[in-house]
Order: structure tokens, then C-alpha cells, then sequence
């Protein structure tokens, strides 16, 4: 056989995209763009003890599930992460995650830090970690305050955090500055692109290679 034709075994692994930022720096903007724009990306569904909002549908946006529930997957190691959010927990369920990397399948995840330095300890190489900036902490402020939804001690709880956020920027991949929304998605997009492309992302390549130099006459 041809092995520049040997298109149907030409399946690469997939990849988990981490995006992290201080709240109010477009993290939550570029994830909807981002799904939006590719199909091969999907929002990884998390487990969480929160209740169900109006609108939410679930194992659509959530795995809704009690505290009692949520301990016993944490007794059984079924997550890859998780962790406290305003008093509720959130986790990401092993085995999807899994399943999805092996059949190339990319997997979006809107977590912080913490979350971040699990998954990495969990699936090592396959993380491809992403951290976005705001241009300032002034144009962070003014963006918080422009939504019009939250109150000014939560404005200022959100700017003490975000400093502290920022401060672990370099424990990721990729450090982008969100000066615009567009450059910086478009950014975003050329990272997956060449990550997609990694050699060791691509199995089939040590196959393709070894036909590629087995072929008679050669």
C-alpha cells in the first residue's frame, strides 16, 4: 500500500485546552468563540454539587450531582480534578476525558490554577495550558465594572484575586495579552493548530515512516 494514501489510520490523539484567567480578562468570550469557530473542540462537563439553574440541562452544562455523590467519586479517583468555587464543588470526571483523547477528540476546560497543576499531574503532556492576560489591571476594572452585575465589594474580592491569579502565569504553556478580543482568539486558534501537529500527537507517523522506507525498489 501507498502511505500517502493511507488516509483512514491517520488518527492523531487529542488534546485538553486549559484557559485561565482573572475573571473579567475574556477567557468565558474566547471559550464560546473558540466552540463556536471548531468543531473538534467540546467543553469538558463537570461534576458539581451546585443546584441546577433555570435554563441548565443536565449532562448538557453540568452533571448535577449531591455532596454525598460527589464524595464517594472522590473516595473512587473518578476525577481528574476539582475543587471549591463560591462554597460549591466542581470536578471533571476521569473517563470522558480518556475516552475523548483517544479518538481525537480536543477538550476545552475553564479552570483556574489549581485545577490546571491537577490535570497536568493527571494527563502530563497532552495539556496544552493557556493563560490569558488583561492589558492592565485599570482596563480588568473598568471590564468588571461594565458588566453592571456585581456589587463593588465583589468588584474589588474579584481585582484581590485576580492579583493573585496573575501571579501564576508562569506555569503555563502559552501567555497571552487580551488587548483584543479577536487577535487574541485568533492566537488561541494558531496554538491548537500547531499543537494538533506535535509529532508525538500524531501515532500514525512512526507506521507511516517505516512503510514510507519498507517499499520495494526502494
Amino acid at each position: 500500500m501507498d502511505p500517502s494514501t493511507d488516509q483512514p489510520t491517520r488518527q492523531r490523539r487529542g488534546l485538553l485546552i486549559v484557559l485561565s484567567s482573572p475573571s473579567g480578562a475574556g477567557k468565558s468570550t474566547i471559550s464560546r468563540l473558540l466552540l463556536e469557530a471548531d468543531s473538534e473542540v467540546t467543553m469538558s462537563i463537570s461534576a458539581t454539587t451546585r443546584p441546577r439553574r433555570s435554563g441548565e440541562v443536565e449532562d448538557v452544562d453540568y452533571h448535577f450531582v449531591d455532596d454525598a455523590k460527589f464524595d464517594q467519586m472522590v473516595e473512587d479517583g473518578e476525577f481528574a480534578e476539582w475543587a471549591y468555587v463560591f462554597d460549591h464543588r466542581y470536578g471533571s470526571p476521569k473517563e470522558p476525558i480518556k475516552d475523548a483523547l483517544k479518538v481525537g477528540h480536543d477538550i476545552l476546560f475553564d479552570i483556574d490554577w489549581q485545577g490546571t497543576q491537577q490535570l497536568r499531574g493527571a494527563f502530563g503532556t497532552d495539556l496544552v495550558r493557556i493563560f490569558i492576560l488583561p492589558p492592565s489591571m485599570e482596563e480588568l476594572e473598568r471590564r468588571l465594572r461594565s458588566r453592571g452585575t456585581d456589587s463593588e465589594a465583589v468588584i474589588q474580592s474579584r481585582m484581590t484575586r485576580a492579583a493573585s491569579e496573575i501571579g501564576h502565569w508562569g506555569e503555563y504553556d502559552y501567555v497571552l495579552i487580551n488587548q483584543d478580543m479577536d487577535e487574541c482568539l485568533s492566537e488561541v486558534q494558531s496554538i491548537i493548530a500547531a499543537e494538533r501537529m506535535r509529532r508525538d500527537r500524531r501515532p500514525y507517523l512512526f507506521d507511516f515512516v517505516r512503510r514510507l522506507v519498507e517499499r520495494p525498489n526502494y
